[in-house]
């Protein structure tokens, strides 16, 4: 099996990172392509990929493909590869935005299409990718890329192509949520003194640790909040803080404003 790519950025990086790891395939079995002969070369150093400056030459020789560039390179790729993929070629998208309808009408006959949302959190092997599929992927193939992806970014969940925009809200766009949210506990601390890079590390590992014990556990955000809020204590004056500052009404909306921004790509 010979997995394409064509983008070889940060995303692609992950996935290719994740692959080798799992072992699922070898590296010369993983191909790409990329602008710049310089992130060409470094692929090929870092992980020892062939590389090619030819989009349609990947898609050619893929089994899986994999589009991982920005939507607004999306249109210029499509043409570079639309006569290159067949019906045997399992295109996996995870530009944001771009429906299979949409990629599928830039092809002249019947395609694989899957489209996935994963985040950035993949680069360390603990991020949440949401897919979805056409009616001419079939559930042994959905079930390959569900393994292929989850194995890379730590976790995997196909969703409904309706609510895509909505996953990727929830988990595409909400790093940089959570990452301003541990500058902003890591500012507190060193306003209450702690040295910086001392309070990053604490801020971060919390987040870290929270998250773990809710997957882990099985209770919920309110449950594990009510057992850190003690009567008349320090937790449940802060929890009033944030309320009073409308903080989960915060950052709902920023959530749907991704949600939105994404439908209109």
């Amino acid at each position: 099996m010979v997995i394409g790519f064509i983008g070889l950025g940060n995303m692609a990086r992950a996935l290719i990172g994740g692959i080798l790891k799992e072992k699922a395939v070898a590296p010369e079995d993983i191909t790409g392509s990329a602008a710049t002969a310089e992130t060409r070369r470094r692929m090929e150093a870092d992980f020892g990929i062939r590389t090619s400056e030819s989009n349609a030459q990947i898609a050619a020789e893929a089994d899986i493909l994999f589009l991982a560039v920005k939507p607004q390179y999306l249109p210029v790729v499509l043409e570079d590869i639309r006569n290159a993929v067949t019906e045997r070629t399992l295109i996996v998208s995870v530009a944001a935005g771009k429906t299979t309808k949409w990629l599928s009408e830039a092809f002249p006959g019947p395609v694989k299409i899957v489209r996935c949302m994963p985040n950035t959190p993949a680069l360390v092997g603990e991020g949440c990718a949401a897919v979805c599929r056409n009616e001419n992927v079939t559930e042994e193939e959905l079930g390959l890329v569900l393994r292929l992806i989850g194995s890379c970014c730590g976790m995997a969940e196909l969703v409904p192509e309706q609510l895509m925009d909505t996953a990727g809200g929830v988990n595409g766009s909400s790093p940089a949520f959570v990452f301003l949210f541990i500058e902003a506990l890591a500012d507190a601390g060193v306003k209450g003194g702690l040295p910086r890079a001392q309070s990053y590390r604490f801020a971060a590992q919390t987040v870290l640790g929270a998250a773990r014990l809710m997957l882990e556990s099985g209770k919920t955000p309110g449950e594990l909040k009510d057992m850190v809020c003690s009567p008349g204590g320090t937790t449940i004056e802060g929890v009033e803080t944030l309320e009073k500052n409308a903080f989960r009404g915060a950052v709902m909306q920023a959530v749907g404003a991704a949600i939105e921004k994404s439908k209109k790509l």
